[in-house]
Order: structure tokens, then C-alpha cells, then sequence
């Protein structure tokens, strides 16, 4: 089967081609439906995981995909190829692997990077019982980047003034100040909620049900897209100690980045994916690394975005060809439909599987 056949156009047939080969590889299917929510053709939105490898396992590899909705394209292909090619034979003999697909199925479907409610699932992993993270870098921003005008004289004024904070900071400041999460503008980029998403509970669900406490070393790998050189994935590190952050170096070799040392092409975020694996595994050795696989530029990916965010919160009125392109504008953003773009993307998800494999091979 050829590399660019293990992905898919659209969330629905992504779904499909999972489910088929997940049944193939003899893999135990679990479902986990998004209520009151449906697709673009009235389709269920639901994640699914699949499970393969040994039936009382002490050590595990899960793999994530579409954690940013529209990102899953990649993540969900990945999966595919990981299925078709029996990747899983390389576990070590007491590992299972868990393959989360879909972890936003919503975004996933509609061509968003925000989930059902606007929330930015990569930010959502917060104590919401204690006083959210400060907002405060990212409000100077905001009506810039989400102007009430997309197509005349506010647009303009808009991009200006973006410009001028670009130069006026540099751009990894303005990086910073964009992406580390915000707490106070719903319909804002990178907007973390006011309480645990659908997707975060059932991720904790999901880790709490799969991986029973006879599993004491686990690792994870986040699939992501839109950042950084075309193809490259970026190995990202979230770790929540010495330990961790010495274990992934071992297992991955020196190119990890550690994003708490700012190391990396992506800028520092709060509420991570990775905080909320280790907050549902604590007291077990988690690694957890998310590969950074880039598309395009970072300005028109963020191009991208604020389109899309404007839709949603001004746009009610837009033409439907509008509003279409601004769909495909994202999907292209995190997405690049080429077999050498996919061929790259796969073969680096199946190095990192192999190298967890060993790594979770350690006695």
C-alpha cells in the first residue's frame, strides 16, 4: 500500500481507514462518541482508540492524533501507516500500544484547530479549581488579530499594527506573547476554556481505563503539524523532571527539544497535552515528546488562523465562498497534500515508534 494511500481527504473517511485497519491488525477498537455534536454530513464525531500487543502489559506507547483538530490529517495518516505495517511488532514483549485517533474529532471534521467550544485542547490542561493563567501578554494582541473588518480598511489597520509590534519586539517575542495560552477571549487564538474540555476528560478517561496501574513506564507521541522547516518533525519535549527530560534524550537522541529551556521552534505554552498526561499518570515514568512536523510559513499560518477565528466571531454573515476559502486556507495551512510531504511525515513517526519501542525495551 502505497504511503500516501494511509491518508485521508476528510475527517469521516479518516475515521473509516482507521477503524478498517485497526480491525485488520487485530487491534481491540474502543469508541468514545462527542455528544450533541455532528459532522459536515451529519456524520458521528467521535475518538477512537485502538489497542494492540500484550494482553497484561507493564510498559506502553500511545500515539496521539489531531489534538488540534485540523492538524489530524497528518496524525490520523501516521496512525494508518502504523496499523498497515504492523508497526506494533517491534513493542517489546510486555508493551501494548494505545493509538488515540482523533483527539478533537470536531475540529478535525469542520477544518478548525479549536475544539466544539473554541478551546485550544494544547492549553485546556490547567487547574481550573485555582486562578487561570495570566492573560496579560496576550490582550494587546487580540483586536488585531481578530478584527471586526477581514476583507477592508480594519483588516489593513489590523495587519499593521501586528507588523509594528513584530518590530518592535522581534518575532519570538511576539511568538511568546501569541501562543502561550489566554484565558480571557473566547473567541481568541489559543483560548485554554474555563473548565476541562470533552477531549480532556476523555483523554483522562481513556488513560485511566487502557492503561491500568500495572503499567508503570508509558510513552507518548503527540503528532502535530504547522510549525517549523516543511516536513521536519520536530521532536518536542514536555517533561516534568530530571528523570524524564535525561529518558528522553537517551531514547530520542540529542535533537529533542525541551521547551521549558526554550529550545525549541515551538515558544513555552501552559495547560499542555503532556501536563495532563502526567497529572492522569503521575507516579508512573511518562515521556512524553510531541513531534512538530512544519507546513508552511509561520505568518501565513497565522494568516490562516485569524481567518478562521474572524469567521467564527464576526463572519455569521459571510458569503459561503468566503467562507469556504477560509476553510481550505487552514487546511492547507497544516496540512500538505504531496506524497514526498507524507512520505517525510510517516517515516519520521516510524523512526520515533521504533525508538520508543527500544526505550521502553530498558529493564
Amino acid at each position: 500500500m502505497p504511503v500516501a494511500d494511509y491518508f485521508s481527504p476528510d475527517y469521516a473517511s479518516a475515521r473509516v481507514q482507521f477503524r478498517s485497519h485497526a480491525q485488520r491488525a487485530g487491534a481491540s477498537l474502543h469508541t468514545y462518541e462527542l455528544p450533541g455534536r455532528r459532522g459536515p454530513r451529519d456524520d458521528v464525531l467521535a475518538i477512537d482508540v485502538a489497542q494492540l500487543g500484550a494482553a497484561t502489559p507493564d510498559r506502553a506507547l500511545v500515539v496521539v492524533s489531531g489534538t488540534h483538530g485540523v492538524e489530524g490529517f497528518a496524525g490520523s495518516g501516521c496512525q494508518v501507516g502504523f496499523l498497515a505495517d504492523r508497526l506494533h511488532e517491534a513493542l517489546p514483549a510486555s508493551a501494548c500500544a494505545l493509538l488515540v485517533h482523533a483527539l478533537n474529532p470536531y475540529g478535525f471534521a469542520w477544518l478548525r484547530r479549536v475544539n466544539e467550544d473554541g478551546v485550544d485542547l494544547n492549553r485546556n490542561f490547567v487547574d481550573f479549581s485555582r486562578p487561570r493563567p495570566s492573560s496579560t501578554a496576550y490582550e494587546p494582541l487580540h483586536d488585531s488579530l481578530v478584527p471586526i473588518d477581514w476583507q477592508g480598511d480594519g483588516r489593513r489597520q489590523a495587519d499593521a499594527a501586528l507588523q509594528a509590534m513584530m518590530t518592535r519586539e522581534g518575532l519570538r517575542r511576539f511568538q511568546e506573547a501569541l501562543t502561550v495560552g489566554q484565558y480571557t477571549r473566547p473567541t481568541g487564538l489559543f483560548y485554554g476554556g474555563t473548565a476541562p474540555t470533552w477531549s480532556a476528560r476523555t483523554l483522562a478517561d481513556i488513560l485511566a481505563q487502557r492503561l491500568p496501574a500495572a503499567i508503570r513506564r508509558v510513552a507518548v507521541l503527540d503528532l502535530h503539524t504547522g510549525l517549523g522547516p516543511p516536513a521536519y518533525g520536530e521532536p518536542i519535549l514536555i517533561a516534568h523532571g530530571t528523570a524524564e527530560r535525561e529518558r528522553a534524550r537517551r531514547w530520542y537522541g540529542p535533537e529533542v527539544r525541551d521547551l521549558a529551556a526554550d529550545e525549541s521552534v515551538s515558544a513555552q505554552v501552559v495547560g499542555s497535552v503532556g501536563d495532563g498526561v502526567a497529572a492522569a499518570l503521575k507516579d508512573r515514568d511518562v515521556t512524553y515528546v510531541g513531534l512538530e512536523f512544519g507546513t508552511r510559513p509561520m505568518l501565513e499560518v497565522l494568516t490562516a488562523l485569524r481567518a478562521d477565528h474572524w469567521l467564527h466571531a464576526h463572519g455569521a454573515a459571510a458569503e459561503p465562498s468566503l467562507r469556504a476559502s477560509i476553510q481550505q486556507q487552514m487546511r492547507a495551512a497544516f496540512y500538505i497534500e504531496s506524497p514526498a510531504w507524507q512520505a517525510a511525515v510517516y517515516g519520521r513517526v516510524a523512526d520515533f515508534v521504533f525508538r520508543a519501542c527500544r526505550g521502553l525495551a530498558e529493564a
